[in-house]
Formats: C-alpha cells, sequence, structure tokens
C-alpha cells in the first residue's frame, strides 16, 4: 500500500528489525501488564492484537496529519479509531460485554495516548543506522 509520493511502501518499514524488535518490547510489556494489574479487560489476547494494529496503523496516521495529507485524513482517523477502540470494542463485545461496559471509557484515553507515542516511536522511515546518523546531524545543527 503507498498513498501518495512520499509515502514509501508499507511493507519496507513493517519489515524494519528495529521496529519489530520494539514492537516485540511492547508486546512483552504489556503482557507482563496483564498478569500484574489483572484489570478484567487486559489479558495476552487483547495486548497483541492492539499492539499488532497499532503497528500497522499507527505511523502511517501520524504521517498523514504531519504531512497534511487532508484527503486521508478520514481514513487515518478511523485506522486510529478502530486501534484504540474499535479492535477493543470488537474483543470484549463477543469475550465478556460486562467488562467491555465496565473498562471501554478508562481503556480509551490510554490507548490513544500509547498510539500516538508508538505512531511517534515507529514514524521515522529508514534503519537505525540512517535514524542515529540523522539524530547526530540534526543535533549538530542545533549548537
Amino acid at each position: 500500500m503507498m498513498l501518495g509520493n512520499s509515502f514509501r511502501p508499507l511493507w519496507v518499514e513493517y519489515k524494519r528489525p528495529w521496529k519489530l524488535g520494539s514492537l516485540l518490547a511492547g508486546i512483552g510489556l504489556l503482557i507482563a501488564g496483564s498478569f500484574y494489574y489483572r484489570a478484567p479487560d487486559w489479558d495476552v489476547p487483547i495486548s497483541i492484537i492492539m499492539a499488532v494494529v497499532t503497528y500497522l496503523t499507527a505511523p502511517w496516521s501520524l504521517r498523514v496529519v504531519v504531512e497534511r495529507r487532508w484527503r486521508y485524513l478520514p481514513l487515518a482517523m478511523f485506522f486510529t479509531w478502530f486501534s484504540v477502540d474499535g479492535c477493543y470494542w470488537l474483543y470484549w463485545r463477543a469475550r465478556d460485554p460486562v467488562a467491555l461496559a465496565l473498562m471501554r471509557d478508562a481503556n480509551f484515553p490510554a490507548s490513544l495516548s500509547l498510539y500516538a507515542m508508538c505512531g511517534l516511536i515507529w514514524y521515522y522511515n529508514g534503519s537505525l543506522k540512517q535514524l542515529l546518523a540523522d539524530a547526530r546531524t540534526w543535533l549538530k545543527e542545533k549548537k
């Protein structure tokens, strides 16, 4: 899927080892949190589902806003909603509607914050080596 001239083919970015590593680390933290906090709506499957959907959508959605690709904004907003609330609603509606009713309002702000942070982490298009080189160049220019 490629939208616009500056949108790289997404599959190239999805396969970056540093991005996959950070996704796996995040999933690990989410799974650990599901055992530690024992919230009625926080389990292993939803941790994996929401993390993977976020991985697939957050950087693209952020890029739409940053690059002012307004014609794609409705799709970016849908992806954001689906990642933050839609897949959560589908899962818990099927699994335990009581947990959904109890926790949905609390889940939304936390998930939206995580979605934005993940979008920022995975926004950069390039290898980790390129990211570090660009960061060094940027820091030198700021001195």
